[in-house]
């Protein structure tokens, strides 16, 4: 009789606990095995965590046991377990989303008819097969119930399929997809050539293609031999007939760069304080616990080399490393760098791969076939050994901040693993988070600085242009001639553009709007075309002609009539990137543009063809949005126009204003990395704000001594941790009511527990609805992580709405509050 083992299962779903199953044998898969078990009426794949050692009725088998090594490791394991806890959210949803798509694949239920169905069906029944006799083919039960709206199906799927009326079958999820290549290898050497005569005798054909593979190493691509050298498929039948050569199967691994040429590594020498921050960093690869390291440096100052040079050091001492930068499709000069220092033992993760490549690459890190691994957030989970470095370049980019549960921020996680892993720590940035400055003055991490340009370079001058003088200005020209591009171009702009043109330099222009017009209004009545799902204007995008929500990609087509009162008289309002582009144009007219922002980089390599055109100097303007702003380094920008430096400033929102000083800051550096020099022209109507001050003097320090006494009285952080619940439902009032009760609730917590959390709200959400639903949130704060985190798992653990269809959402440490 065969023992069996209970274990615990962590599943993919949005019920924080796990769950029990049997398994056969005395030894049990170790924890991070992932598993096929029964849930319900369907198959699910979840991640063992662990033995149950209490007794349990009525468990139902694993059904299959799907890896041989855990595809969660211990260490990556514990790395989520603490993330799960932390931001409280379920262990099986952190775990999906710490590992590749593919090994989470879940089965799928599957109908269809059969012909001659017996009658006296119901009619919920007689609906479900009148639909699935429609469309012949089997049909996804999850398609089903979206399509026919019915609520759950599977009360008439096990009637009908008792009674033989329909064909149901779970097909299992398939296995993580292994792409193989055909590979023509010798298998017998020829040395001799009166041996070789007699084999091949009058085959010549035969003769060159046994010749090009023994040139090629003794085996090549089948592809190849026919594609590159014209052998056909029948010459190396003859070859496998003769016993020459043999045709094999081979896994071949995906890499989205293998086409692309890895540059050659430019010969830098370190500059004094680029020497003293690798070696303080070095020296930390021996301690058994460093600390954290922040390293600020200006904009252009050789971070990037740094980093390098730390990588080096680690892989001498067997060491691996992660390399986090904000959004991999837009940084590509930052990936190319590393391939060029490190090659083939880079491996890059980020959204825009397939899932079979990216499946790939993490393979291929688990192994050890690569040691670096390159990426976006979700890169922090690559499943290295012997992990030495956590770097985080531009740590203060928002795009670290997971939108979703698990809704993780990776530059905490990234301190969080490398304390663990006794590995180096190194978060860099010009324009540093306040939290990371806070600690570091702290004491918390320690701060290493490169205040200089590398090569003896300036940052640029920036010169402020008010646009209150300049509307002025246009105010009194009516009637008179006016330049081209005015109203959205400056004449200081006009004037240092044309200049740049006339030399052969290149221009990059930030608005941090897409879109042709912010909104439409009708100039008689006063209407907004609104988002019928969100409380937000719908944008007016010229090409191809439509109204669109930013937040749902809801689309209408743009009006020519004011709905509510049918005057013609409609004002498309605001800019956006799309209209800025066009007025370039007609301003500048023989200068080659190129527009950079969301609507024209949907492509996988959009990123790289567009920054690659203005590295080959084929574009003359570089026009875009904030992702214009990050890790761009082109020597010939002499300069940086800002169209509006006022957008976002006053979102209800407490980190607009640093994001704001972050933007004018980072994008300022664009500029002047080359002997020709460079200037930053910003426009604003607000040039005495602080923040937008303190980017022009390239000013991070009393920029963060102003806005941390901001954040002081009201509370934000990093003098406070933070937390936002969200409550959202389609219906208004049941939204705002289980809001009040959830805060009732936490009040009532808050006074048992005798804690120092406090709460602000509840109140309508800055954007009250979104995609159909409408929000309130309420902020819970507290100057301790540990009883914050502690009311945020009591409020999700206990808070139980007697309504449906709400949703409450906690979302800990904000990166923003709409």
């Amino acid at each position: 009789m065969s023992s069996r083992s209970l274990i615990r299962v962590a599943l993919p779903l949005p019920i924080d606990r796990a769950f029990t199953y049997s398994i056969d044998g005395s030894a049990p898969p170790p924890p991070g095995s992932r598993v096929l078990v029964p849930f319900r009426r369907r198959e699910m794949i979840g991640w063992v965590i662990g033995s149950e050692d209490e007794t349990v009725a009525n468990v139902r088998p694993v059904l299959s046991v799907l890896d041989e090594l855990p595809s969660a490791p211990p260490d990556l394991l514990s790395l989520v377990e603490w993330m799960a806890d932390y931001y409280v959210a379920p262990l099986g949803l952190a775990l999906k989303a710490a590992l590749p798509a593919v090994l989470s694949d879940a089965s799928k239920d599957y109908i269809s008819p059969v012909v001659g169905s017996p009658s006296g069906r119901t009619q919920r029944e007689q609906q479900l097969l009148g639909w699935l006799e429609e469309r012949r083919s089997p049909q996804r039960v999850a398609t089903a119930r979206r399509v026919l709206q019915m609520g759950s199906l599977w009360p008439e799927i096990r009637s009908l399929t008792e009674r033989g009326a329909i064909r149901h079958e779970t097909v299992p999820p398939r296995d993580p997809p292994v792409r193989t290549q055909r590979v023509v290898e010798i298998v017998r050497a020829l040395p001799d050539l009166r041996e070789r005569e007699d084999v091949f005798g009058r085959a010549g054909k035969q003769r060159e293609a046994y010749q090009v593979i023994e040139a090629a190493g003794g085996r090549m691509e089948l592809k190849h031999l026919g594609g590159l050298h014209g052998f056909s498929r029948s010459v190396v039948a003859g070859l496998e007939g003769k016993g020459l050569v043999a045709v094999v199967d081979e896994e071949r691994f995906r890499d989205p760069f293998e086409d692309r040429s890895v540059p050659e590594p430019p010969n830098h020498t370190l500059t004094v304080d680029q020497d003293r921050c690798v070696a303080a960093l070095v020296a930390a690869l021996d301690e058994e616990s460093p600390a954290p390291f922040l390293l600020h440096g200006v904009t252009g100052s050789g971070k990037t080399l740094v980093y390098i040079e730390l990588l080096r050091k680690a892989l001498e001492r067997g060491r691996t490393a992660v390399v986090l930068v904000p959004e991999i499709s837009l940084t590509p000069q930052t990936v190319a760098r590393f391939r060029a220092h490190f090659g083939d033992r880079v491996a890059v993760l980020h959204s825009a791969l397939s899932d079979g490549e990216r499946y790939d690459a993490w393979r291929r890190l688990r192994s050890g076939d690569r040691r670096i691994a390159v990426g976006a957030r979700s890169a922090l989970f690559a499943p290295l050994p012997d992990l030495g470095v956590i770097v985080v370049d531009e740590e203060h980019d928002g795009s670290y901040k997971q939108s979703d549960v698990p809704r993780y921020q990776a530059r905490d996680l990234s301190v969080v693993r490398a304390a663990a892993s006794g590995a180096v720590c190194v978060l860099g940035s010009a324009t540093p988070s306040l939290e990371s400055w806070t600690n570091a003055e702290h004491g918390k991490f320690r701060l290493l600085s490169l205040p200089e340009r590398v090569g003896g370079g300036s940052l640029p001058p920036v010169q402020l242009i008010d646009l209150r003088e300049e509307r002025k200005s246009s105010q009194e020209e009516k009637g008179s001639h006016r330049p081209a591009g005015s109203g959205v171009l400056s004449s200081p702009l006009i004037e240092a553009i044309n200049e740049r043109l006339h030399r052969g330099e290149q221009i990059i222009l930030l608005l941090n709007r897409r879109g042709y017009s912010s909104f439409v209004q009708c100039r008689e009545c006063g209407d907004v075309r609104q988002c019928a799902h969100c409380s937000v204007s719908l944008t007016y995008h010229r090409v191809p002609g439509r109204l669109v929500c930013h937040h749902c990609r809801h689309e209408e087509p743009a009006p020519e009539r004011c709905p509510q009162c049918g005057s013609r008289d409609l004002s498309f309002r605001g800019l956006g990137t799309e209209q800025v582009e066009r007025v370039v144009a007609e301003t500048f007219g023989q200068a080659r543009i190129a527009r950079m922002d969301v609507d024209t980089t949907s492509g996988k390599w959009s990123h790289h063809e567009i920054l690659g055109r203005v590295e080959r100097g084929e574009v003359d303007i570089l026009l875009g949005t904030q992702m214009i702003a990050k890790g761009l380094d082109f020597p010939r920008v002499t300069l940086v126009g800002v169209i509006n430096a006022d957008i976002g400033i006053h979102l209800p929102d407490f980190r607009a204003t640093e994001r704001t000083f972050q933007l004018l800051s980072q994008v300022a550096g664009r500029t002047g990395r080359g002997t020709l020099g460079g200037r930053v022209l910003v426009q604003t109507s607000m040039p005495g704000h602080y923040a937008v001050r303190a980017a022009v003097d390239h000013d991070f320090e009393s920029f963060a001594e102003r806005e941390l006494a901001e954040r002081a009285r009201p509370r934000y952080p990093p003098h406070v941790r933070l937390a936002n619940v969200v409550v959202s439902s389609p219906d208004a009032e049941l939204a705002a009511n289980v809001a009040m009760g959830g805060a009732n609730w936490v009040r009532g917590w808050i006074r048992r527990a005798d804690s120092d959390v406090d709460m602000v709200g509840p109140a309508p959400s800055p954007i009250e609805k979104l995609h159909g639903r409408w929000r309130w949130h309420f902020l819970l704060r507290s100057p301790s992580a540990g009883r914050l985190g502690a009311a945020c798992r009591a409020f999700i653990g206990g808070f139980r709405p007697r309504a449906k269809d709400v949703r409450i959402a906690l979302d800990r440490d904000p990166n923003q509050l709409l």
